[in-house]
């Protein structure tokens, strides 16, 4: 990958994260969740109430590389909230159970939000 190429998908990250309310960057699709953190971590998101937009990060391991570098987080799942790192799958269950998750997104973004799923995608 050359270094126009790396900072263009390092932008499309950085955008998703600065621009959705909460990204999700998971192994798999909602309809086709590829690992079970994923699949915790969005659940969770889910039950709160979250307006969650899914990148998937398998279709290149560039995107994984990238999104690591950028976040300083090391493993899949990443969660963010109005672009700040909550972090993995553990922890968003931990902020789920508490009551935590729901209080940060309601927070961020208001009470008065509708929860739905979204994908978007990155291209390397």
């Amino acid at each position: 990958m050359s270094t126009t190429d790396a900072t263009d998908l390092r932008n499309q990250l950085q955008q998703i994260i600065s621009t959705e309310p909460v990204s999700l960057f998971m192994k798999g699709t909602p309809s086709l969740i590829m690992c079970g953190n994923s699949d915790r971590a969005l659940r969770a998101l889910r039950d709160a109430g979250a307006p969650v937009t899914t990148v998937d990060v398998l279709p290149d391991p560039q995107i994984r590389q990238e999104l690591s570098a950028l976040s300083g987080w090391p493993t899949i799942p990443q969660v963010f909230i109005k672009g700040e790192l909550i972090g993995g799958a553990d922890i968003v269950e931990e902020l789920a159970s508490s009551g935590e998750l729901r209080q940060r997104l309601d927070e961020a973004l208001g009470t008065e939000r509708e929860a739905t799923v979204g994908v978007a995608t990155v291209t390397p």
